[in-house]
């Protein structure tokens, strides 16, 4: 008998059940307590069962962040996460392990084996926007519990559209990619698209218990009421440069790079099951330099 496949199917299961938003809700607002021995153990119990690494952080004491949000979205050292040099280069916008990445294969996208998706779906039938990026490439981004949950621009641009797509709140774990069809384009997800020398989008997808999602232009995008698609308001700060944080999930989730057609691809170190860190080079684009 597979107690594993099992294991994964009843999991899966559990999710559908669950009040998926009202349980992110309830860890919104915990996360956000200001009440020292609360957010202590909050911040202490995570500790224990995720060890995350500190050594890079700002603030290296845990107990020193005035909440459990503060210190899930905590601040890198300065230079602790080096951009990737040279204007042709695609530096990593977040901490995490690769899903999936390659081409994007017509309208479809790799979401696990035996499951894809289309682009139209996950940009919420923006129909000609999803054109652009047929044939183009993909890398799919998970940020564990304990990686750094900041997001930063993997090339040089500025915001031309953004819109939130309400949606499930399923986890976003490998098991859960495995067996719900279409996960990515079914959760709730913040687009962004940015034009610069190479044209982009990053996808920030909410999952399971991810109290928010938030951006250096809108601030706290989720969560929200009414959930209805709604197109958000570009302006300030303009262009940012590469490496710039754009955005942070007030818990872990996934982010999905997409590239055009073209001469961008990714580099032959970059698959399914790497670690990757913020800011190293994970590809190129045909810029000079």
């Amino acid at each position: 008998m597979n107690h594993e496949g099992i294991g994964a199917r009843l999991f899966v299961a559990l999710q559908y059940l669950l009040p998926q938003h009202g349980l992110s809700r309830l860890v919104h607002a915990l996360a956000r307590v200001r009440v020292r021995w609360i957010k202590n153990a909050l911040i202490s119990a995570f500790m224990r069962v995720f060890v995350p690494d500190l050594s890079d952080a700002a603030e290296r004491n845990p107990r020193a962040y005035p909440t459990f949000n503060a210190f899930f979205t905590r601040p890198l050292a300065p230079d602790a996460r080096p951009v990737a040099a040279g204007n042709a280069a695609i530096a990593c916008p977040v901490d995490g392990t690769v899903s999936e990445c390659g081409s994007i294969l017509g309208d479809r996208i790799l979401q696990a084996k035996g499951h894809d998706y289309t682009l139209d779906a996950l940009l919420a039938g923006r129909t000609p926007l999803a054109r652009r990026f047929e044939g183009g490439r993909f890398a799919t981004i998970y940020l564990a519990p304990w990686n750094y949950h900041r997001i930063h621009m993997p090339l040089a641009g500025t915001l031309t559209e953004a819109w939130y797509v309400p949606g499930r709140l399923f986890s976003v774990n490998r098991t859960t990619a495995a067996h719900v069809a279409g996960l990515f384009a079914r959760n709730e997800r913040l687009v962004c698209l940015f034009e610069g020398a190479t044209s982009f989008a990053l996808v920030l997808v909410g999952a399971l218990n991810v109290g928010s999602m938030e951006t250096v232009w809108h601030g706290e995008v989720t969560p929200r009421r009414p959930r209805a698609l709604t197109s958000l308001p570009v302006g300030a700060p303009g262009e940012l440069a590469k490496g710039e944080e754009m955005g942070r999930f007030n818990m872990g989730s996934t982010v999905i790079l997409l590239l055009p057609p073209g001469d961008a691809s990714w580099d032959a170190s970059l698959a399914a099951g790497r670690i990757v860190r913020v800011g190293e080079r994970i590809g190129s684009t045909g810029l000079p330099g």
